[in-house]
């Protein structure tokens, strides 16, 4: 899965707030901020944002970590003509695990103690489609939450698959599927966070209340 980066700015509904929104300065999904000190997001520097966001953005940098090196690991799993070594199997294990315990957790923070707030406050705001049933960007993050559980249980299960069949050929077939949907994972991953980073939760700085984001808080962090 490859992104167009250029086509992505023209048409991006996220892009297309934060134009209308906010003065943030210009980075990509692939030239990322530094881990634990990213630069000023839509003129508010990472230390002043809320303990709130700071949790959500911490997360993500944790996430990348993982992300990165599963990456890696997809490219030279498929290079090597699938053969396993010590060191893909353990990115592979981490990121998996790293899935199933802390990304669908980090989820389930976003949309059961944050996000409804915010889209409240994007639809007083304007801040969404026109039409019977107007959507805000949250429909399109919690979208891609779902296709993160589709992609994450195919390729598991597929990786997983391979290793009983017996025949070359189909081996391999599974092998590159699971590895297309792998590498669709992570670089949807990669653009998720940076949606989320560099336009969603700078719209939440603007838009809620230090109350709101405090209460926001502390059910994210009660949430196990």
């Amino acid at each position: 899965m490859e992104i167009d980066m250029q086509e992505l700015n023209k048409i991006d509904p996220l892009k297309r707030i934060v134009e209308k929104e906010l003065d943030t300065e210009e980075h990509t999904p692939f030239d990322p901020p530094e881990a634990y000190a990213p630069p000023a997001v839509g003129g508010v520097p990472f230390e002043e944002m809320h303990p709130a966001i700071q949790l959500l953005m911490k997360e993500h940098q944790e996430l990348l970590k993982v992300t990165d090196q599963f990456d890696k690991a997809i490219s030279d799993y498929r290079a090597s003509g699938y053969k396993m070594n010590p060191e893909i199997n353990s990115a592979f294990a981490a990121f998996y695990k790293f899935f199933d315990a802390h990304l669908l957790l980090h989820n389930a923070r976003e949309e059961k103690h944050f996000f409804p707030v915010l889209r409240e406050k994007l639809m007083k705001a304007g801040e969404h489609s026109v039409g019977e049933n107007p959507t805000t960007a949250i429909e399109i993050m919690e979208d891609d939450h779902h296709r993160f559980v589709q992609l994450g249980a195919l390729s598991f299960n597929l990786y997983g698959l391979a290793t009983r069949i017996l025949d070359p050929a189909s081996r391999s077939l599974i092998l590159d599927t699971a590895s297309d949907n792998a590498r669709e994972l992570t670089e949807l991953l990669k653009l998720h966070i940076f949606r989320e980073d560099y336009t969603l939760f700078p719209l939440a700085h603007k838009l809620m209340s230090t109350e709101e984001l405090a209460v926001s808080e502390q059910a994210m962090k009660k949430l196990k």
